[in-house]
């Protein structure tokens, strides 16, 4: 059973993103409100869950939290500033769009860098844990594979459809193949040898 409620505060913030391992597209963090003693049944962290349990999930969280949103951080942005930064200003950018004023921020992860002189707290396995975080986890995966699955539409040829720009061997193949897209993370290495790049 997932803690519904960490700090006592009635209007907590979960916080969680997805997609810091990928090669290609955003990273996305969603802040989740939810009523104080709220349980849902099913609702875990979303690598733990199948993806039609998480879009099951995310309608009903979406429809019963107080609050939610989404944050994207683009390739661009990861490049600049590191995954580990871009993650925290998309928990920012969420948070930016959260309708009641945040009494206290829950976060998944060892770290995170202050929003607004609010609390914050961080647990390792958030997601696992508390109610929020698991929402906000299964908010932001949900969101990011939607994402993925539309820009695959514009580069068939790399399997976002499945990989959602995760380090596959297809999705790799493909790099090797065909080289990088617009939409992969120029900071990250891409294939084993970077200097297969050179030319690009």
């Amino acid at each position: 059973m997932l803690i519904p409620n960490y700090s006592g505060y009635v209007y907590e913030a979960g916080c969680d993103e997805a997609g810091r391992g990928c090669l290609a597209g955003p990273v996305v963090a969603a802040a989740v409100i939810l009523p104080k003693q709220y349980q849902l049944q099913g609702l875990n962290d979303s690598k733990l869950t199948s993806a039609k349990t998480r879009d099951a999930l995310r309608r009903t969280i979406e429809a019963e939290a107080i609050s939610w949103a989404v944050g994207i951080c683009s390739p661009e942005e990861i490049d600049q500033i590191n995954i580990l930064q871009a993650s925290f200003l998309a928990m920012h950018k969420a948070l930016d769009q959260i309708i009641k004023q945040v009494e206290h921020i829950i976060v998944d992860g060892p770290y995170f860098k202050s929003y607004k002189n609010i609390p914050n707290t961080c647990f390792v396995k958030g997601d696992s844990k508390f109610a929020a975080i698991a929402a906000a986890s299964i908010l932001a995966k949900t969101h990011r594979d939607e994402i993925m699955k539309g820009l695959a539409q514009s580069y068939p040829e790399y399997g976002w459809d499945c990989n959602v720009g995760y380090p596959t061997r297809a999705h790799r193949d493909a790099i090797r193949k065909l080289g990088p897209t617009p939409l992969h993370r120029r900071s990250f290495k891409l294939l084993p040898d970077p200097e297969l790049f050179d030319q690009y």
